[in-house]
């Protein structure tokens, strides 16, 4: 057992086990006895507390990760950094890494690839647009609930060192397969670094296997830096043509080739997803010739032949002939002219497939809506704010670069500084109505970004589920909110049939077969039904409900009909004189049956006694015990559980211990 175990940090933090142990830090499940919550704690290692650099940055960093609050990222609800221990208290989690889910499924389908993606960028575009790039995605820092739901987590820490150095070493070992090549030369980081990693893992679950790997670290960093990835579709022919785009992008060498945020790859998704045969066209620069080779091949048709005698031997043919000489003549222009021309045609198609540079646009003195949409998608927007009474509030008021001052490529960035008193604003209420438009036009109307995606709902169809950012968050002046659309549930309701008056089992067979498989049973005491009889049912027949709806049948007990049990009393043998005989049924006299018998003349007694559940009747002759029966009711059967020799008779008696069981009788 480790230190921490079974000790409480801070009075507070009752720590049950270790679940979880990395490079840095230890993770425990704990119980937090104020919050009255399971949470768990992770706890730097004692070997990084005396590094003041690691200690700086776990500081900052976990402070600003606090901030992050987003259903797919694990929430942070405490920080603590004494001089004895650092740690981090944050959500408990109860599920596996992705990276153990892949494991165990080997390949996913496209369609869960597309579910998990997509739940993964939505984090990360809010961590992007609070100024946090994650810097280690992999598939074992997101962990998978039962419900599908995925939640990212070690933002800040797995990116720090135990000293300063950027060298790859083998501490790198778990990250340097989802590493984009900016990070494995040690450059600067920013959210397209993410968007790599995110590539990397789409590669994987839809391949089963990693695009790089290899003995070490530094092997595969390598590859992360040179070698172009395997397609994916040549490793798995059943991957879609437009994912396999996607994906591809994603991974490009060089960050400007990738997609430029978390939001324009979900973009991308979600039209692939609304239409899975479409073929975005992205062109992706290929391996050309060699140059050593063309000139290894230039010099051999330069230099001498040499066959061995110590000469040189430029020509074989010491006359030429005109006429050969005009025939070569003639190959030698056209293979120039070849060369030229073909030369021009690859010059053409290689700069046609390059961003197209145009002249700086004028977005001065629009708001940031118009500017999007004279924009459409040409240019990347950054955001400052800044007042100013010369011009109306939320208009842009200056831009860098400015208007036709230059010529700028597609995808280039360019800042728009925002007339605005405050540098951030409220996602404002948009009302309860639902219609999207509506929505797009209020946003657009306090300068943030509205970005469409569509999700599984209860909501209806076509209308709006829900914002991200919720109503009421502070987000920067031209952020992306995302209007959540609903595309209806991801289920098909049934409707709930008429079970009244069937048998429990007919019931749960019928249900079963349309595909419920929650179904609790109750029973009613006082119902009059024949037992197990389904008198009611919730929800009530006609109803629409999902499947995995809680279903109630409130079934009959069953009244307990009286039944009548028969017991033949074996007498002594031999007793001529008259016996008294006394029968007791739960220890009061049944009257009907107490009387004298002369066993000589009747050798067996016969009782009939009626009733619902279980009773003990004992037979007395002459005030002493001699038989004792159990009759059951309920199951039909009488059973002898004590036999007495009665000491009058001649001779013994020859009764079993236990009777033969005796038919119950229902009146």
């Amino acid at each position: 057992m480790d230190k921490y175990t079974g000790k409480k940090l801070d009075g507070r933090y009752e720590i049950r086990e270790l679940i979880g142990v990395g490079g840095m830090a230890n993770v425990y499940h704990c119980y937090d006895t104020i919050d009255d919550r399971e949470v768990a704690i992770k706890i730097l290692k004692d070997e990084f507390l005396d590094n003041e650099d690691f200690i700086r940055r776990f500081k900052n960093e976990s402070k600003a990760i606090a901030v992050l609050n987003h259903p797919n990222i694990v929430r942070v609800y405490d920080v603590s950094f004494g001089d004895m221990i650092q740690y981090i208290v944050m959500e408990y989690i109860d599920g596996i890494t992705l990276k153990e889910y892949i494991e165990m499924q080997q390949v996913l389908d496209w369609k869960e690839t597309l579910h998990l993606t997509t739940q993964i960028l939505t984090a990360l575009q809010h961590a992007h647009e609070n100024g946090i790039v994650h810097r280690d995605i992999k598939p074992q820092n997101i962990m998978l609930l039962q419900d599908g739901t995925i939640k990212v987590t070690d933002f800040g820490i797995a990116r720090f060192s135990s000293n300063a150095t950027r060298t790859m070493t083998e501490q790198a070992i778990g990250s340097v397969h989802y590493i984009a090549p900016e990070q494995a030369r040690g450059d600067k980081t920013d959210g397209k670094t993410d968007i790599y990693s995110v590539g990397v893992m789409m590669y994987e679950m839809l391949t089963g296997k990693l695009p790089f790997d290899g003995d070490s670290a530094v092997s595969v960093a390598l590859m992360q830096l040179q070698t172009t990835a395997q397609r994916p579709r040549q490793v798995n022919p059943d991957i879609p043509a437009g994912l396999e785009e996607i994906t591809i992008k994603a991974m490009q060498k060089t960050p400007d080739s990738r997609y430029h945020s978390a939001v324009e790859m979900l973009s991308d998704i979600e039209r692939f997803r609304l239409n899975p045969s479409i073929n975005f066209e992205y062109k992706y620069f290929e391996d050309k010739p060699g140059y050593s080779d063309a000139v290894k091949k230039s010099k051999k048709t330069q230099e001498p032949e040499n066959y061995g005698d110590n000469h040189e031997y430029y020509d074989d043919s010491p006359v030429k002939s005109p006429v050969l000489s005009a025939i070569k003549g003639v190959i030698i222009a056209a293979v120039i002219a070849l060369i030229v021309f073909g030369g021009m045609a690859l010059y053409t198609g290689y700069t046609s497939s390059q961003p197209k540079e145009e002249i700086v646009p004028d977005f001065v003195g629009l708001t940031i809506s118009e500017a999007n949409s004279l924009n459409n998608g040409r240019f990347v927007f950054t955001y400052e704010s800044r007042y100013t009474d010369e011009f109306d509030v939320d208009t842009i008021i200056y831009q860098t670069p400015e208007a036709n001052s230059k010529k700028i490529k597609e995808g280039s960035t360019i800042t728009l500084v925002v007339n605005s008193a405050d540098s951030e604003i409220a996602v404002p209420f948009v009302g309860v109505s639902g219609d999207v438009n509506a929505t797009v036009e209020k946003l657009k109307q306090v300068n943030l970004v509205p970005q469409i995606l569509y999700v599984n709902s209860e909501k209806e169809e076509q209308s709006v589920d829900s914002l991200f950012p919720p109503v009421g968050t502070k987000v920067p002046i031209g952020s992306t909110v995302y209007v959540m659309v609903s595309k209806g549930p991801d289920y098909k309701e049934i409707e709930m049939p008429d079970l009244k008056g069937l048998s429990l089992s007919e019931a749960q067979s019928v249900l079963e077969e349309l595909g419920f498989d929650n179904i609790k049973v109750a029973y009613d005491e006082k119902s009059k039904e024949e037992k197990d009889e389904v008198i009611r049912q919730n929800p009530v027949t006609g109803s629409k409900i999902k499947p995995d709806y809680n279903i109630v049948l409130t079934c009959s007990k069953g009244e307990k009909k009286e039944k009548e049990a028969t017991i033949y009393v074996d007498l002594p043998a031999g007793v001529s004189d008259s016996v008294e005989v006394t029968v007791l049924v739960d220890g009061a006299v049944d009257s009907t049956y107490s009387k004298t018998v002369i066993p000589a003349y009747n050798s067996t007694y016969t009782i009939k006694i009626k009733g619902k559940e279980t009773v003990t009747v004992l037979v007395l002759l002459d005030g002493k015990e001699y038989r004792e029966y159990s009759v059951n009711y309920e199951e039909g059967y009488v059973t002898t559980v004590h036999t007495y020799e009665y000491e009058g008779a001649t001779q013994e008696t020859t009764a079993p211990t236990e009777a033969p069981t005796e038919e119950v009788v229902t009146e």
